[in-house]
């Protein structure tokens, strides 16, 4: 079939769903400069301010213990390395005070797949979490551990998410979406759960009214098709959310970190985004997710200048300055903010920086955020 990249590109101006054909057209011919004038007229349409979002937060990890067995993945240790760790209450009350101190109020807390951590271990690791600190944030999890809770227990996402929600869990991360097709999947996370109940887990969390985000993590093995197909998949479980939830608050795509990795070694995948084809991807998330408000730039994984320029492409959100992180980049991601240099680097591509919350609510800049943190914090930033 024939397409017209001038008739698509004012289809998406429109806010207008476009087919993985119509996406993939324009991916494939449409102009950066094009894509990236659509991306930034739907970014004011959606966000009609002059602000860039920021968060101070931590990614902190339950266990390294896995059964995954993730290509891309150099964090996780078979159960019963000698590396192997579960996180202790003293470990997580040190990290959530000194998050405090740098003006943080959330824990981005994610880790393996424990073939004998389940349902009560999460519930009560986020009661005492929450009884210890009630303003603590819980951004916590994600669906793939969610659909292996679901399978230890052998009951439903729904009673799964019920009861981790009273339990305290704040909000819904994207993690574990890599490419949602599954003959993707097969070769890169063979035992993490499929595409459709990734996409399933989000259904019922929306249900609950529980926010999430959504990602991708392309760049690797993957055909643009599938690229596409990923993002219409998004758009669909978005549109089918309860009117009162707000579903995905946003969208984060990054490329694949191929550092050392088995998916580098065995198949050969390797990390060849460019600037360029990063940008396109933002731009192109922001015309195929009309129902997304919130496009995040990872400049953790592409660096500051790229995602200064993604600002003027679609992205409205600079993501958090990762007090912690330890995922992303065992696989590579070398790139470092502080707070002063996250909001240097978004006043520099012509925004106004604004401390967020995981609502993407405004907050104001905490005044006990660390001078350590604005004066030697390592900034790796290119």
């Amino acid at each position: 079939m024939e397409f017209n990249t001038a008739d698509l590109l004012q289809k998406g101006l429109k806010l207008e769903h476009l087919s993985i054909e119509e996406g993939l057209h324009l991916l494939e011919n449409a102009s950066t400069a094009e894509l990236m004038m659509v991306g930034n007229e739907l970014r004011k349409h959606h966000v009609p301010h002059n602000k860039v979002t920021w968060i101070i937060d931590r990614n902190s990890n339950t266990t390294n213990v896995c059964v995954a067995n993730c290509k891309f993945c150099n964090f996780y240790r078979r159960p019963g390395h000698e590396e192997s760790y579960i996180t202790t209450i003293e470990e997580y009350k040190q990290k959530i005070e000194e998050t405090f101190e740098y003006g943080g109020d959330q824990l981005l807390l994610q880790g393996g797949h424990h073939p004998d951590l389940g349902l009560q271990f999460y519930c009560d690791l986020f009661s005492e979490l929450k009884s210890l600190y009630p303003q603590l944030k819980l951004h916590a999890l994600g669906p793939p551990e969610i659909a292996h809770i679901t399978k230890l227990e052998k009951s439903t996402h729904e009673e799964v998410l019920k009861a981790l929600k009273k339990s305290g869990l704040d909000s819904l991360p994207g993690a574990g979406a890599e490419i949602l097709n599954d003959r993707v999947r097969r070769l890169i996370s063979k035992g993490k759960c499929s595409g459709q109940e990734w996409l399933d887990v989000m259904r019922a969390a929306h249900k609950l009214d529980i926010t999430t985000s959504a990602t991708m993590m392309f760049g690797h093995i993957e055909t643009n098709y599938e690229r596409l197909e990923h993002l219409v998949w998004l758009r669909q479980v978005q549109s089918e959310k309860p009117a009162h939830a707000k579903g995905f608050i946003a969208f984060i795509p990054w490329p694949f970190m191929d550092e050392d990795t088995i998916l580098k070694k065995i198949k050969r995948a390797r990390n060849t985004c460019t600037a360029d084809e990063y940008i396109r991807m933002i731009a192109l998330s922001r015309i195929m997710l009309p129902n997304i408000t919130n496009i995040q730039a990872s400049w953790l994984t592409v660096g500051k200048k790229t995602a200064q320029l993604c600002l003027h492409a679609g992205a409205n959100d600079f993501g958090s300055i990762m007090i912690e992180e330890n995922v992303v980049s065992a696989a590579g991601a070398a790139f470092r903010f502080t707070a002063q240099g996250i909001q240097d680097a978004i006043r520099e591509a012509g925004f106004i920086p604004q401390l967020r919350t995981q609502q993407y609510e405004d907050r104001s800049l905490p005044s006990n955020i660390k001078q350590q943190q604005l004066d030697t914090a390592t900034m790796m930033v290119d």
